[in-house]
């Protein structure tokens, strides 16, 4: 797996391995989420890094300021 590393807000990677506990923590405290929430967005968009990173940010914005539909 190749290292990532955030830089200008957006994280660099190709893939999230969540499958080792050790991955689960790093890859959790990097987003700001939790262990679940973050079993979650790989299940919704698969384990690239920046689908992953859109899509909690996209939950975090919904919640902030309501559906639009």
């Amino acid at each position: 797996m190749k290292k990532a590393a955030i830089a200008g807000g957006g994280i660099h990677s190709d893939r999230i391995d969540i499958s080792t506990a050790r991955e689960l923590d790093k890859w959790s405290r990097k987003l700001d989420v939790t262990h679940d929430r973050l079993r979650e967005a790989v299940r919704a968009v698969g384990s690239r890094a920046s689908d992953i990173e859109w899509h909690l940010r996209g939950s975090r914005e919904s919640k902030k300021f309501g559906a639009l539909a």
